[in-house]
């Protein structure tokens, strides 16, 4: 098991999580991916207090258990997760699917809107976890890379397979084995996330994108390129380009990656590093093409004609918003049955057609169509078994090289 001790952050760690608060995946609203980027580093507000003291290690907890399982005599499932990421009926207050749920088992979910930010949040529970205390959450949403983070300090509980059969038969199949979580014994998709190659077809005026090679070569294009202020799908997008996989990738794999870009940003082909600003740059045409968040292209694509979007040959970046139990949850059981609940695909269907996101679960399409053909239809919403197949995930990074490749990335933008 990880031990847990405080991070000392680098500044280059430091720019990054304010790189995220400022502009990017944390500054974002429904639809758009609300979700910082920033590794193992902490968020900027909690910084004094978690480097000034000592942290009790993850060795001290009771890692991978729960407390006594209340679940059959409190109908309750506490439901953490970011704000705007479910469906809600027209008044604005309910949720149907969890409705739904309700009428069905007879259990009753408390759905709290209380993460904004996996760095944010985690320093919220981590007290908790590391002392081996119930945080009063039975499920809580975590990106791909915490997620991977309190596996490893053994703060979540292993699934019980046998309350778990739709989402064991309906996992896509490019969710179901990430470096962190083999077999997913520990978590489960709640929706993916794809990065892509969007453009503006006016302001590209006949120009052809199809690669990063062609963001990063074409002198037609030179000053009209964005790329993100998220280390993780800037520097993938490119690793693919250039034949690397990002889940297997070296050090100097990385530092051609940087020597790369830092080449276009010395000739003026980017024009700037952004975080979900970059939407109003390729709305008004400052950007021709950059890479861009599949939710925002879906959004963008409705309300302009002129915005599109690619998947290079080479391939493209996902990743994902995951499903856990944390340690001493007083309802397990519930939790683990609201999580089979999502992988129906009526209900996935349903909560697709709200936001927008990758569905994790196969099977969806049909349901989906009796909502919204065009959603079914669009494969940034479902993708089809092609577009899974060109999907690529981050492999796990570890401290020592969360920090080195931050400061690497952090010069290459001018954080």
């Amino acid at each position: 098991m990880e031990q847990y001790e405080p991070d000392r952050l680098t500044p280059a760690q430091v720019a990054a999580v304010r790189r995220s608060f400022r502009n990017g995946r944390a500054a974002m609203t429904r639809r758009s991916l609300l979700r910082a980027s920033a590794g193992g580093a902490l968020a900027v507000g909690g910084l004094g207090a978690l480097t000034a003291c000592g942290i009790p290690p993850a060795g001290k907890t009771q890692g991978g258990t729960s407390s006594e399982d209340h679940s059959a005599k409190e109908k309750v499932v506490n439901f953490s997760n970011w704000t705007e990421y479910i469906d809600v009926d027209d008044s604005g207050k309910h949720h149907p699917t969890l409705e739904t749920f309700r009428k069905r088992t007879g259990i009753t979910v408390k759905y709290t809107e209380d993460i904004n930010d996996n760095n944010e949040f985690f320093g919220k529970i981590q007290p908790q976890l590391a002392a081996g205390q119930d945080t009063g959450r039975d499920i809580i949403v975590l990106t791909d890379w915490l997620a991977a983070r309190l596996i490893r300090l053994g703060w979540v509980q292993k699934l019980d397979p046998s309350n778990l059969p739709h989402a064991y038969t309906n996992l896509s199949s490019q969710f179901r084995n990430p470096d962190w979580d083999p077999g997913r014994a520990y978590s489960y998709p709640w929706q993916g996330i794809s990065t892509v190659i969007a453009y503006n077809k006016k302001a590209l005026d006949g120009i052809e994108v199809k690669s990063v090679s062609d963001l990063l070569d074409n002198p037609k294009l030179k000053g009209r390129v964005g790329f993100l202020s998220e280390m993780r799908d800037s520097i993938g997008m490119t690793l693919l380009d250039m034949g690397k996989d990002p889940a297997k990738f070296t050090d100097d794999d990385f530092d051609a990656v940087i020597a790369r870009l830092q080449k276009a940003v010395d000739k003026g082909q980017i024009r700037r590093f952004t975080g979900n600003d970059y939407t109003s740059d390729l709305t008004k045409g400052d950007f021709a093409a950059c890479i861009a968040w599949a939710g925002d292209v879906v959004q963008l694509k409705a309300d302009s004609p002129d915005v599109d979007f690619v998947i290079p040959d080479s391939g493209y970046m996902t990743s994902t918003d995951n499903m856990l139990i944390p340690n001493r949850a007083r309802h397990k059981t519930n939790a683990e049955r609201l999580i089979d609940f999502f992988y129906e695909p009526a209900q996935a269907a349903a909560l697709a057609a709200y936001i927008n996101y990758v569905s994790p679960v196969d099977g969806v399409k049909p349901y989906l169509a009796k909502i919204d053909k065009e959603a079914a239809n669009n494969p940034l919403i479902v993708p089809d078994m092609a577009m899974q197949a060109k999907s690529h995930a981050f492999r796990s990074l570890s401290q020592k090289e969360e920090t080195a490749y931050e400061e690497k990335f952090a010069k290459l933008t001018g954080a």
